[in-house]
């Protein structure tokens, strides 16, 4: 029982990864699943389809690795985080479409809200900004719009859970209705101090408590799947919200350890450690795990709209490249972008700005402007995004940055990681494996199942790819800042009604 089932059930496709103990890839598996638009300001998924192929390629995975179930000895699970579902106990079926964090059909109740002064209470008591992005007004909005929900809520015949608690319940048959800290404190119900459901904003958001999921530690066995369902039953000994398994999977174990995830969006966490840090330039607290070492661990987070998205539209839109890894050797035909600054701000600006108003803003062009400075110009808003996430905890009174940790698809831009730490003036490390995802999931299961007794071997599994170091002059960065910080103001509140 040398293997690790890593679930990597993401936004717009569910992943399977087996790791053996030493943490190598040994068979994987990915299928993308529909994605629904119901209303321009609605996004849905089918419950049923993530949990088909989750498990299908969970055993596809299996399949490829060439063992067996009772050769593994834990499942790791990570989820794409907020996302809402409802659904009945009796039999496990969803009572509508999953309502996925990207969706906004809750703005005016989130409006409506922090107009009556509820916007510090949720942040005092949660660590989050009071947003559509988070699950408490979603599940509000099922319990109210699916016929007879509210009346079988309060009478303990429905279960709420994001995607972690869903996968978790028909892995065990419907014996386990639980969640991790993490996952729990993303639903904007979840008090950040008592590690526990908060009751005022349970009454506020009219939430019966029978609804939800049991709060088990991060890393740990909380019971096993169904023996049908793989050939065998296997533990189910690790949880995160795939922001936080990333961070784990990156070995950022101490406070002031950081990674960016560079995705469609970007995700910047840090570690502050035993205790959470209020933000004060509207970042989010989180908890980062728990069940790892006394108490649990937290996290500074910071969340990009418009990441490798700027890349999709510089193809898509613009057509100035026919394949997105294309950008990269556009963009370094050119020394610098020639005065060009990109404002990505599409669909607004997220932290630390929070501001739904601004719209994208091309800045700076000249006659000799061309497609390889807008090309350098989108690389270096996602440097400079993220950049404003670290000046944002430094002001909160994080640990100072010493190195940032980075994955995802957009990691593999050697320019753009060279851009980043220029930017920062810190050392960009880029690990061997990018999937940092799914191995944060292996990690918690690892070491909740008893495979890995020590926290350190996450740092001795973790492998250096290459490390990108500050080249820029401490005045050039500075410059390079302000020139930034004019453009992102000429972008804000664009589209005031």
């Amino acid at each position: 029982m040398a293997y690790l089932l890593a679930l990597d059930q993401g936004t717009t496709s569910s992943r399977a990864i087996v790791f053996d103990a030493s943490g190598r890839v040994c068979g994987l598996a990915q299928a993308e699943f529909a994605q629904h638009f119901p209303a321009p300001d609605r996004v849905e998924h089918d419950p049923q389809d993530i949990l088909r192929t989750q498990f299908d390629c969970a055993r596809e995975a299996l399949a490829n690795a060439g063992i067996a179930a009772r050769e593994v000895a834990a499942i790791g699970i990570a989820n794409q985080r907020e996302t809402t579902v409802l659904w009945e106990r009796a039999s496990g079926r969803a009572l509508a479409p999953a309502i996925v964090w990207q969706d906004r059909r809750t703005a005016a109740a989130c409006a409506h809200l922090r107009a009556e002064g509820w916007g510090d209470e949720v942040r005092a008591r949660t660590g989050l900004e009071l947003d559509p992005y988070f699950s408490a007004t979603k599940l509000a909005w099922l319990l109210d719009h699916v016929p007879g929900a509210r009346e079988r809520a309060e009478r303990g015949e429905l279960a709420f859970g994001t995607i972690d608690s869903w996968l978790v319940w028909h892995l065990s048959g419907g014996r386990l209705h639980v969640t991790d800290p993490g996952n729990a404190s993303r639903t904007m119900l979840f008090n950040l101090h008592a590690l526990d459901w908060d009751p005022v904003l349970l009454a506020h958001f009219r939430i019966p408590p029978a609804l939800l999921p049991r709060v088990v530690p991060s890393s740990g066995v909380c019971g096993e799947t169904e023996p049908a369902l793989f050939g065998a039953a296997i533990p189910i000994a690790g949880i995160g919200g795939d922001q936080q398994a990333a961070t784990f999977g990156q070995g950022c174990l101490l406070p002031g350890m950081a990674k960016n995830t560079y995705g469609t969006g970007c995700f910047l966490l840090m570690n502050t450690g035993a205790t959470p840090v209020a933000s004060t330039n509207r970042l989010l607290s989180t908890v980062a795990w728990s069940g790892v070492e006394a108490g649990a661990s937290y996290a500074l987070e910071g969340s990009v709209f418009m990441g490798g998205a700027v890349v999709q539209w510089l193809r898509d839109a613009l057509g100035l490249v026919k394949r997105a890894a294309e950008v990269e050797a556009l963009a370094a035909s050119v020394p610098d972008s020639g005065g060009v600054v990109l404002v990505p701000a599409f669909t607004g600006l997220g932290a630390p700005y929070w501001d739904a108003n601004a719209r994208g803003t091309l800045l700076g062009l000249s006659r000799g402007s061309s497609g390889a400075h807008i090309a350098r110009a989108a690389l270096e808003s996602i440097a400079m995004q993220s950049a404003d996430l670290v000046q944002a905890m430094a002001r909160d009174g994080a640990a100072p940055l010493q190195e940032l940790r980075v994955d995802g698809g957009a990691a593999a831009n050697d320019l753009l990681m060279q851009m980043q730490a220029d930017v920062l003036g810190v050392p960009v490390l880029r690990p061997r494996l990018l999937e940092t995802t799914a191995f944060g999931a292996a990690c918690l299961a690892a070491l909740g199942c008893g495979l890995w007794t020590r926290i350190d071997a996450i740092a001795a599994h973790w492998q250096l790819d290459r490390r990108f170091e500050p080249q820029w002059s401490p005045a050039r960065r500075a410059e390079a800042r302000a020139h930034w910080a004019r453009a992102v103001e000429r972008a804000r509140d664009w589209a005031r009604g």
